[in-house]
């Protein structure tokens, strides 16, 4: 594996869970899968968890923070509600020319900021698991980032799949549709499965039609430039069978209402979650 990405020359990750560990994998799997977006040497990366089984080969796994260090950028991927217990061993670490990067949902850069006045700068970053195979919408926030280090932030995350910066005020709508969208489809992809075994599919069959179906209709999508309103249209001819499907999703803005009731609620849960990290 290629070690194509140039910057961070070291990098600290804080936590390494479902979150941490997809992220981990998409920068050491890009040079096999997308190595015209960079990749990560294992060997330039330290992982501290204290319950951790393995680190990936070459990483370093270390149970506790070290004491000292330089880092040129450290991935805050503990449990939001156990920053303040991490911060303050935490910030010894993070040093002017160490970028914070922080995955920690509704902590925003002014929590990130207070907690750690010396980083060169926070950004807040909200991928998906799919960062670990590269396709991940990766949404990235900081008042504090120049553009020269926005673009190293960017190189960092393409790998990951889609990096996108948006205005910190937009980043708890950009969660509940990017961050915890992945598991509103699957819900829905099972919803699609047991409807299927409802008609008589056998059900491990129901549920690959719908898995292999979804990723065709999902790969169509990205690759196609239509929308996917317009993509809907072009499979539904007048008066056949999707047309007879979509009259029921449609009827009333029944779908619509109820995809918007549920952003609605994963947004404001992200609000309430930096009301509380705010303190």
């Amino acid at each position: 594996m290629a070690d194509t990405l140039a910057w961070p020359g070291s990098l600290l990750v804080v936590g390494c869970g479902n979150m941490g560990g997809a992220m981990l994998a998409g920068w050491l799997a890009a040079g096999g899968g997308a190595g015209d977006k960079g990749c990560l040497d294992p060997a330039r990366v330290t992982v501290v968890d204290p319950v951790l089984a393995a680190a990936p080969a070459g990483v370093t796994l270390l149970r506790t923070l070290p004491a000292d260090g330089r880092f040129d950028a450290i991935l805050l991927g503990v449990k939001p509600q156990l920053l303040d217990e991490v911060a303050p061993v935490l910030a010894p670490l993070v040093g002017s020319d160490t970028v914070l990067l922080s995955i920690l949902a509704g902590v925003e850069l002014a929590s990130l900021a207070e907690r750690f006045p010396a980083a060169r700068a926070p950004v807040r970053i909200m991928p998906n698991l799919a960062a670990a195979i590269g396709k991940s919408p990766v949404a990235l926030a900081s008042d504090a980032a120049a553009e020269g280090l926005r673009a190293q932030v960017t190189a960092l995350m393409a790998p990951l799949g889609q990096p996108e910066w948006v205005p910190e005020a937009l980043f708890d709508a950009v969660t509940a549709l990017a961050g915890s969208g992945p598991a509103f489809v699957y819900r829905f992809i099972d919803a699609l499965a047991q409807a299927g075994a409802g008609l008589g599919l056998p059900a491990d069959q129901s549920q690959r039609l719908a898995l292999a179906m979804v990723e065709g209709a999902g790969l169509l999508a990205a690759s196609s430039g239509q929308a996917p309103g317009d993509l809907a249209r072009r499979v539904a001819s007048p008066g056949g069978t999707t047309e007879a499907g979509l009259r029921v999703l449609d009827a009333g803005g029944a779908l619509g209402d109820l995809v918007a009731a549920c952003l609605t609620a994963a947004r404001d849960r992200g609000v309430e979650m930096a009301a509380a990290a705010r303190g």
